[in-house]
């Protein structure tokens, strides 16, 4: 290979890997990077338990996919607060995959979901992320923090979760089951994990309020006997790195590239949202790809299921002070403590304190001031907003988002098509004389300039007024201002060119640019008004052309 050549194959990939200025600022903002980083290892630590059972897999499995995919996505993804591990929408997608095949699947999934992340990555596909509506993302975060705080009611109620996969009907189902046997020793402490998370950063911002609310709640119910379920006996030990058995590769191409797909998605969404919630650097797309992509091949490796940016977790970290990676970094590390050192101490840890922390960050996750401005914007915006957040409330997060970006698409046609317009105008020439000539060109000609993108509901429009105009014989179409051309509205204006022809009104174009001449010589349209010789490039030609067919003499 020649040196010539390498520099353009390698700055591609060099882009894409970590550089100093991923840790600006770490001297001064180191203690609360730390602080964020243990409170987010608290937090994750139970939630990584319960979506490994919860997929199938076991408690192991998702603390390995907290500790290994964490630390890899902290190290190379795109976003200074982002929190890599299993998730909730993950688990959705896992659930059936692993009652098909078995718990092994998720490794080999894993590593080609993350093969195919990477490669989306390379292309720089992250980028797209642009083009989806900020309404969407609203709804999103809205249907997420509603989903987070429903997933937290049975533990806040302390009662056993039910077995739905819906989670906001669990939350009513544990409301029901917590009704038939109240246990208010539970609701005492899940007041005061709320109030002292909610409470202690409105005294002073730099106070830990959810990581001290666990430590206050855990030491009340050890010292009351309140008798509330706790996180329970973990794991020991981390699996020693394995290549996974792919099996028959062509059969587990399908899930992965579902996997794939749903962890670029909530990662580049998580990243997006993150970066709304503090003035920390804004994070890549691309490097955000390239580290989840990393994240999940190293899950699959070291036995892990695989990851996504986790919103819950990143908001945590975002409102507990955090402002580089080395948050994310220590959150990851602290698990990997946890399950040499301290599992016995952190096992009795109360769900309830977990959930309320987790509770009042769902609330903080909407800000109420953002929801009342998409709502008054505009009607399509709003109906994008409540589609999504429904969505992701009623079904899931891939279908949520495949819901908003069709309405979106419809609206966002439509508004286009609404801005163009076939503008009539006077038309007159200089080769004539006489006020009876001119009138008789301006009876029998007629010519339309039109403005913006040409949709088919743009093109039709102006139709019925061309058939309601009585003696009318000759119609320019004036396309020098059109800005868009699609396939579709070429072939619309074939149809209208056929249409007004038949009642023998002859059309003549003037004004179309190269690039939308070859569309409309490609789609049909302008062979026949080429064969005629009625295209032009100049508006007076095309009005002398008109002349001779409204009977209409120039003199001499």
């Amino acid at each position: 290979m020649s040196t010539a050549t390498a520099p353009a194959i390698t700055s591609p990939l060099l882009r894409l890997l970590p550089r100093r200025s991923d840790y600006a600022g770490l001297r001064r903002s180191w203690p609360r990077d730390l602080m964020a980083g243990v409170t987010v290892g608290i937090i994750a630590l139970p939630l990584a338990l319960a979506f490994g059972v919860a997929t199938g897999v076991g408690a192991a499995v998702g603390l390995v996919t907290a500790v290994v995919a964490g630390a890899v996505a902290a190290v190379f993804g795109g976003s200074s607060l982002q929190v890599s591990g299993p998730t909730g929408a993950m688990t959705v997608v896992l659930v059936p995959l692993v009652a098909e095949h078995g718990p092994q699947i998720v490794y080999p999934v894993a590593v080609l979901a993350g093969v195919l992340v990477v490669g989306a990555a390379v292309l720089r596909l992250g980028r797209l992320l642009g083009y989806v509506p900020w309404p969407l993302i609203e709804g999103f975060t809205l249907g997420i923090a509603v989903v987070i705080a429903a997933q937290q009611v049975p533990s806040a109620l302390g009662v056993e979760r039910p077995d739905v996969e819906n989670s906001a009907g669990g939350a009513v189902l544990a409301v029901g089951d917590f009704l038939a046997q109240p246990q208010w020793a539970v609701i005492g402490l899940l007041v005061l994990s709320v109030g002292l998370t909610a409470g202690l950063p409105r005294l002073h911002r730099s106070l830990p309020g959810s990581l001290v609310a666990v430590v206050v709640v855990t030491a009340v119910a050890e010292v009351t006997g309140a008798g509330a379920t706790t996180i329970g006996v973990l794991p020991t030990g981390l699996p020693v790195p394995a290549l996974p058995d792919f099996g028959t590769l062509t059969g587990l191409l399908a899930p992965a590239a579902v996997v794939a797909f749903l962890s670029a998605l909530e990662s580049l969404l998580s990243a997006r949202v993150s970066d709304g919630m503090t003035d920390a650097p804004r994070s890549d797309a691309d490097r955000e790809l390239f580290g989840q992509g990393l994240a999940n091949i190293a899950s699959g490796v070291c036995g892990g299921m695989p990851a996504t940016g986790a919103i819950a977790r990143t908001a945590v970290n975002a409102r507990a002070g955090a402002r580089t990676r080395v948050a994310a970094l220590t959150h990851a590390l602290l698990l990997a403590v946890v399950v040499y050192a301290a599992s016995g101490l952190v096992g009795r840890i109360p769900l309830v304190a977990l959930a309320g922390v987790l509770l009042v960050t769902a609330w903080r996750m909407v800000e109420r001031h953002t929801v009342r401005a998409v709502l008054t914007s505009t009607r399509g915006d709003a109906l994008i907003f409540g589609l999504t957040a429904i969505a992701t409330v009623a079904l899931d997060l891939v279908v949520a988002v495949a819901l908003g970006m069709a309405l979106a698409v419809v609206i966002a046609v439509a508004r286009m098509a609404g801005t163009a317009r076939a503008v009539p105008e006077k038309v007159t020439s200089p080769e004539i004389d006489g006020d009876e000539e001119q009138a008789l060109l301006a009876r029998h000609v007629l010519a339309y300039r039109i403005d913006g993108p040409l949709f088919f509901a743009a093109v039709t429009r102006f139709l019925a007024e061309v058939a309601a105009t009585a003696d009318v014989r000759v119609v320019i179409l004036r396309l020098s201002a059109v800005g868009m051309l699609d396939a579709s509205g070429a072939r619309a204006l074939g149809e209208v060119v056929e249409d007004l022809e038949e009642r023998g009104i002859t059309v003549l174009i003037k004004g179309a640019s190269l690039e939308h001449l070859r569309l409309l010589d490609v789609v049909g349209t302008l062979r026949p008004l080429v064969d005629r010789g009625h295209v032009f490039a100049t508006l007076p030609e095309a009005v002398a052309h008109a002349l001779t067919h409204v009977g209409v003499r120039a003199p001499g």
